[in-house]
């Protein structure tokens, strides 16, 4: 395992798909009045795309933390106050579980309550908003599609780059979806976006440096919940990431031939239990700055 902390950390992955979604999502803007913005709640600042700020404008906009269920909630309260505006709507939601259709409309309708005041107005009844659903890969835009539709019309899968197409979907009289494949953008020019967005499983593992991706990991843990480590591995927790997999590795008894630690199993393990939620909820951005 290499003692190397200073290697710069570069992450990205922008697979040819994704540029023909993001010209086939500026020939569809001009088709919808609003965006929903999904974003994960874990990091609602590295999962802000800023490729779709450009495409999207002045479009209006409800930006949706999903995968609230994952985050700490204190964390997420501070970040939809944050967030928030006057032109801007926020909510945090548990697709999975969580009944959104009511919430989501009533966003919408908030997002877009001068246009229907005008419209009303004019005698114009207004049609069923029509909003495009826009998000970095693995976020949940295809779940959050099917359950508001109360159908499986989108491909979901927790892993980035399902949906590769976009597609319409009503959802009621009031509200129309386009969903749109999940996009990131060329190059991070923050090395910390491209770990949170990697922690978070929104880039391919094979393509990524994981063993880097571990250990920043473990040392933003080690920083601001070391109770959850040693209550999960039953270990002692230092500022050293490489001791810390040594120490996991030990409890564990990931060996190789009886003798020689495992490094690789240790480190698979411990993304694989961090992001199936074994070790609590966790917010790797934090809103007061500190990440």
């Amino acid at each position: 395992m290499s003692t190397d902390n200073q290697t710069k950390t570069n992450i990205n992955w922008f697979p040819g798909h994704m540029t023909k979604a993001k010209r086939e999502m500026q020939e569809k803007l001009r088709m919808v009045d609003m965006v929903i913005e999904l974003r994960d709640a874990r990091i609602p600042n590295a999962s802000r795309n800023p490729m779709i700020d450009e495409l999207c404008q002045n479009k209006p906009r409800l930006i949706i933390l999903s995968k609230k269920d994952k985050a700490e909630e204190n964390q997420t309260k501070r970040w939809i106050q944050h967030l928030s505006s006057d032109e801007v709507q926020v909510l945090a939601l548990d697709i999975p579980k969580e009944n959104i259709t009511k919430p989501v409309v009533q966003a919408a309708q908030a997002v877009m309550k001068e246009k229907l005041e005008r419209q009303r107005r004019r005698g114009i009844r207004p049609r069923a908003i029509r909003a495009m659903v826009v998000g970095v890969p693995n976020v949940g835009k295809s779940t959050f599609i099917n359950k508001i539709v109360k159908k499986r019309i989108a491909q979901t899968g927790d892993r980035p780059g399902v949906t590769r197409a976009l597609q319409w979907a009503r959802v009621n009289d009031q509200l129309e979806l386009l969903d749109t494949p999940g996009v990131l953008w060329p190059k991070f020019e923050d090395e910390r976006v491209g770990l949170c967005l990697a922690a978070c499983g929104s880039i391919r593992d094979e393509i990524l440096p994981i063993e880097e991706v571990a250990c920043w990991m473990m040392k933003t843990l080690c920083a601001r919940n070391p109770q959850v480590l040693e209550a999960r591995y039953q270990i002692t927790c230092c500022e050293d990431p490489y001791e810390m997999f040594q120490r996991i590795a030990k409890a564990r008894g990931f060996y190789r031939n009886g003798q020689e630690i495992d490094e690789k199993r240790t480190i698979d393990t411990f993304i694989k239990e961090v992001r199936q939620d074994k070790l609590g909820r966790i917010t790797w951005e934090y809103c007061d700055g500190n990440d």
